[in-house]
């Protein structure tokens, strides 16, 4: 079962909101998000209701103040949860639109995209078993980016409007 906790204050203080489904719209529960729990299962913030804008991938632990989550500010409007997930993981990134160009397969974390493949840009990607993180940065740092199994023929397609992915991760349990 999961559970996430929303705080208004940093460190835990303030007004909270504890929530264990999908949420579309939380301003009816909190005005601003300063410091989260979540106390079980895989969660993703957005800073937009109808899980729009700026995406925070969650697992279990505290999070004292939005920069421990990696977040712009203390907006958090929508919230999922998902199912976690112990199978194989697989995806082919391409360096084009609509999986054209140079396609390299992953099966496991990449910290740096242009060391590993030699190029910065993800415009397209098949993400064939498993949940993925892309950031915006090397080293897992900077917007964050959650992809469920599916196409995804161009980078709007997963939030982003610049096809610039610094690394990516697998969204493991033993990592939430």
């Amino acid at each position: 079962m999961g559970k996430i906790i929303f705080y208004e204050g940093s460190n835990f203080q303030g007004r909270s909101y504890e929530c264990s489904a999908d949420c579309h719209d939380t301003y009816r529960y909190f005005n601003c998000c300063n410091s989260i729990r979540v106390m079980g299962g895989h969660w993703v913030g957005y800073e937009k209701p109808n899980y729009m804008g700026y995406q925070y991938v969650l697992g279990r632990g505290e999070y004292p103040n939005f920069h421990h989550w990696m977040g712009f500010n203390s907006c958090i409007r929508s919230c999922q949860m998902f199912s976690p997930y112990r199978g194989a993981y697989r995806m082919r990134i391409y360096n084009r639109p609509e999986m054209y160009g140079h396609m390299m397969e992953s099966t496991d974390d990449c910290p740096n995209v242009y060391d590993r493949f030699g190029y910065h840009g993800i415009y397209s990607c098949n993400c064939m078993e498993g949940y993925w993180t892309f950031y915006e940065h090397p080293n897992y740092r900077g917007r964050q980016y959650f992809l469920r199994p599916g196409e995804y023929r161009a980078c709007s397609e997963w939030g982003c409007m610049n096809p610039m992915i610094g690394s990516f991760r697998r969204m493991r349990s033993s990592l939430m």
